[in-house]
């Protein structure tokens, strides 16, 4: 068997969050479109399209974070090295938890993820604003 003795899932997840900040519906409702905050969508580009996004979401596929947030790589992004709050949200606060906790690691400060991610956004009766695909 190739996988033995992992931790499994469950277990990182309940470790990420254990680590990471947590920002409920609720709050980020009240303060979202604050300029100090920017939420970060990581889902798939399959997801917007089909389910749309919270107003504002910056989308970063959870396979570029690493890249992205880092300074020294060659792919980083500017918006990271401001002074801003960070919020990754997913599908179900699963990929967002792990993803603040690599941030995290990386040296992001004032990380945190969405709790109950998109599906628990849209279920509090939150805003989705529908993906319009950005021109060249």
């Amino acid at each position: 068997m190739t996988i033995q003795n992992g931790v499994g899932f469950k277990t990182l997840l309940a470790e990420a969050n254990a680590d990471v900040d947590t920002i409920t519906i609720e709050t980020l409702q009240q303060t979202i479109g604050d300029d100090t905050i920017v939420v970060i969508d990581l889902r798939d580009i399959r997801e917007l399209q089909r389910e749309g996004h919270l107003p504002g979401a910056v989308h970063m596929p959870r396979g570029m974070l690493e890249f992205w947030v880092d300074p020294d790589s060659p792919y980083a992004r500017p918006i990271f090295q401001e002074d801003k709050r960070f919020v990754f949200y997913c599908a179900s606060a699963w990929r967002s938890a792990l993803a603040c906790q690599v941030a995290g690691r990386l040296g992001l400060q004032n990380a945190s993820h969405l709790e109950g991610g998109f599906t628990g956004w849209k279920e509090a009766g939150g805003e989705v604003v529908a993906y319009k695909k950005r021109s060249k």
